[in-house]
């Protein structure tokens, strides 16, 4: 005779519910039987609905009284049209703020009938630890100082696209009371690099931080360069591990380019077209942060920086020596231009890479537009001891004489080709049936055919649009 479900112990049916993954699939088995209905019930932390919601307000509130252990929750009204029914509103966040009292992370998304009186019901939810906003149209500054002076816990915020906040006395609230640990704000017009000064002594408690400037428009703002300079000079972010800035302008003077000179802690560096650093920063990031394992740079184009009126960000070799001697622990190197055709905005050369790669124990390396790196570059890499994993986009130069080379690489299974026009179906000759890599993925190479990486490494990804061409 079979078993019944109800005849499993409850423990096991609990485990067998946690595994499974998808929404849609969670939903079936809870119609199988009452028992998985309820197991589920009190199991589910994490729902992510949105235009499924009709009408909205009463399917939230259902949807809290039969998970009332939620603790994660996202709303995204992405593609949302007029036809599609009314979306939530303000007093869907009150349901949610009413039923859901161990809710912890809360993201909101193109939620456009949500202002700031429907955040200011949040200020009562007293485990909300995470608020992320994307395209939040409707929500101004005043609502983002309720939510941070009502919800004490709050560590990690993200504000992306919210054209309305402006004015930042919420920064200054959460630096001087906060307990803010992840800070990201992203397209966010009336917010730039220098308003980060309000965030004062909370840049201590800081332990990743993500700053991305709209390129395209800066609101006109003027601080006093003395103040900026003081807190430059007092700045203390011993704590903070993971730094994003993307289209920034970082002169030494001002803004955020002093957290290159004070971050001890720092594991990951991420400047995206960011316009003002010099080789002296980098240098003095290499003498501060020994435990940095990740860094990525991407060099802006001569327009963009012209568009400015102000010096590019021009490393040379000499900031690459600096993390070769200072930063002993670096596995991750990812350079990139954002016009190869004017490599003379940098002074970086194939020599300062590999010095990088000699001294480092670099496990993946990802060259993107870097014109100057050939087939001597390759044959250096040949003997790097710690390459698991090499990425190259549109570097030209190298040629089936620097492929062939693959099947030197001591540790490398992980190679990606991209856009570039120098390697042929012959480079990968010798790796035919070798199974020296165990992942292959080449896309929009010209010269090289299908069939010709077929058996080079025993999983390959083959994709071919040429459109980049013309």
């Amino acid at each position: 005779m079979g078993l019944l479900v109800e005849d499993f112990p409850k423990e096991l049916l609990v485990d067998i519910v946690k595994r499974i993954e998808r929404t849609a699939d969670r939903n079936s088995i809870s119609l199988v039987c009452k028992r998985l209905y309820e197991i589920d019930r009190e199991q589910r932390d994490f729902l992510k609905v949105g235009s499924g919601l009709h009408p909205a307000t009463e399917a939230l509130t259902a949807l809290c009284l039969r998970f009332a252990n939620i603790k994660k929750l996202e709303i995204t009204y992405f593609g949302w049209m007029s036809n599609s029914g009314k979306q939530l509103d303000n007093q869907g966040l009150f349901v949610l703020c009413s039923n859901c009292p161990l809710l912890t992370e809360l993201t909101l998304s193109f939620c456009s009938f949500i202002n700031d009186s429907g955040l200011a019901y949040l200020s009562s939810c007293p485990k909300l630890r995470s608020l992320k906003l994307n395209f939040a149209q409707s929500i101004s500054s005043n609502g983002i100082l309720s939510l941070v002076v009502g919800c004490k816990n709050l560590s990690a915020l993200h504000l992306i696209r919210c054209m309305r906040v402006t004015s930042v006395e919420w920064l200054a609230y959460l630096g001087q009371f906060g307990k803010l640990q992840d800070l990201s704000i992203k397209y966010c017009k009336g917010i730039s690099e220098d308003d980060m000064i309000k965030l004062g002594p909370g840049w201590n408690n800081l332990r990743q931080f993500e700053f991305e400037m709209d390129a395209y428009y800066r609101h006109p703002k003027v601080y006093d360069n003395s103040l900026i300079e003081k807190w430059a000079n007092h700045l203390s972010c011993e704590n903070l591990r993971e730094l994003i800035l993307v289209n920034c302008i970082l002169p030494r003077s001002r803004g955020l380019c002093c957290l290159l000179w004070r971050c001890e802690a720092l594991i990951r560096l991420n400047l995206d077209m960011c316009i003002g650093v010099k080789d002296s920063d980098m240098i003095a990031l290499s003498q501060k942060s020994r435990n940095l394992r990740s860094i990525s740079i991407r060099i802006p184009s001569r327009y963009f920086v012209s568009s400015y009126q102000t010096s590019s960000l021009r490393l040379s070799d000499e900031s690459l020596t600096a993390l070769s001697i200072g930063c002993l622990m670096l596995e991750v190197f990812e350079l990139s231009f954002s016009d190869g055709e004017f490599p003379s905005l940098s002074c970086l050369t194939q020599s300062g890479i590999l010095t990088l790669i000699q001294s480092c124990p670099i496990r993946i390396l990802v060259l993107d537009s870097t014109c100057f790196f050939n087939d001597i570059g390759m044959e250096a890499l040949s003997t790097a001891p710690y390459l698991q994993t090499l990425k190259l986009v549109k570097c030209q130069e190298v040629t089936d004489e620097g492929m062939q080379l693959i099947a030197c690489f001591p540790c490398l299974t992980t190679l990606s080709l991209c856009k570039c026009l120098g390697i042929t179906d012959d480079g990968f000759k010798l790796l035919i049936g070798l199974h020296k890599l165990d992942l292959l993925m080449v896309e929009d190479c010209p010269q090289i055919s299908e069939d010709g990486v077929q058996r080079a490494a025993r999983v390959v990804s083959y994709k071919q649009d040429l459109s980049w061409l013309y």
